[in-house]
């Protein structure tokens, strides 16, 4: 899926299908979630038309997921951010993990920053209720990395191990059709962001395994599709909000999103006091209607697309 940001999108075009190593039986689908202007001429200096999706409306990322896996035909789907690009033997990495593993869910690996420093986006704890009071509190921010006090960090871990985890993101990951098929892809209900959270936890319910390869290695140009921060910070709070409605119970939603509210008004202060008046919390907060109710149900017909 990409959306605008066309020097990073040609750039991981180019890792797949140019300078990389070739990816072994493989097509690449595209879909132009309503860039402006199009980028489907650039798109198509890399593969065929018919592997092309134009869209005029941006109907987000999950939905945008689901209509390129509903399109492909391969044993396995692949989910690259735009902003990535793919480092020598990243995909046939994860290609052999799924073959090794039966009861394969979703495969992750490691996201490196343009720099080449560790980045730890490729994957994060599960939101929880100790988690939400974290963020609330302040614990998560003041003892950032904590495993205990921020649980979602996983601690100290630079994702250069083998290991199970409760979410690997959507900016790097194979997930098996018949997996993918299994749990019915991405939530449609979600806009952006929270997304794979959501399909982690469900191909782990299902008793599928969600891991992660550190031998698939790609670097991430984080935000190019969504660079500002205030916009960023309310989807993402919209996703965080879907995601709590969709796996608490009534009653724990109703206090995880407190919680939620709580922590962001906290942040928006800091950021008041500090004068930063472009800072994400602070649109966010001004925003906050935006966000409360997460996304609306997503209820199988045309909607109109959440504007930030």
């Amino acid at each position: 899926m990409a959306y605008n940001a066309a020097e990073s999108l040609s750039d991981c075009l180019e890792s797949l299908a140019g300078s990389g190593k070739p990816v072994s039986s493989s097509e690449i689908i595209v879909v132009d979630n309503a860039s402006e202007p199009s980028l489907v001429g650039l798109i198509e200096r890399y593969v065929g038309r018919s592997q092309v999706i134009r869209l005029d409306e941006n109907i987000g990322f999950g939905r945008a997921c689901n209509l390129a896996a509903s399109r492909s035909t391969g044993r396995n789907i692949l989910l690259l951010n735009p902003d990535t690009i793919a480092h020598s033997g990243a995909i046939d990495t994860l290609l052999t993990a799924v073959r090794e593993v039966e009861n394969a869910g979703m495969v992750g690996g490691r996201t490196v920053t343009p720099s080449g420093d560790h980045d730890p986006r490729s994957c994060w704890g599960e939101p929880t209720m100790w988690s939400q009071l974290c963020f609330a509190t302040g614990l998560s921010r003041l003892l950032k990395g904590n495993s205990v006090f921020d649980p979602e960090s996983l601690g100290d871990w630079k994702r250069d191990t083998v290991r199970d985890v409760p979410v690997v993101t959507g900016c790097l990951a194979l997930v098996p059709r018949n997996a993918w098929s299994a749990v019915g892809g991405f939530d449609m209900d979600y806009f952006m962001y929270g997304e794979d959270a959501d399909l982690s936890k469900r191909l782990r319910r299902s008793g599928l395994r969600v891991w992660i390869e550190p031998g698939s290695v790609v670097t991430h140009v984080v935000g190019a599709s969504s660079p500002n921060s205030g916009a960023k910070t309310t989807l993402l709070l919209a996703g965080r909000v879907t995601y709590l409605r969709k796996n608490f119970s009534v009653k724990e939603f109703h206090v995880a999103r407190m919680l939620l509210t709580v922590g962001v008004a906290w942040r928006a202060l800091g950021a008041g006091l500090l004068r930063r008046r472009d800072a994400g919390w602070l649109v966010a907060w001004r925003q906050r209607r935006q966000w409360l109710n997460g996304y609306p149900p997503y209820n199988g017909v045309d909607q109109s697309v959440p504007h930030f």
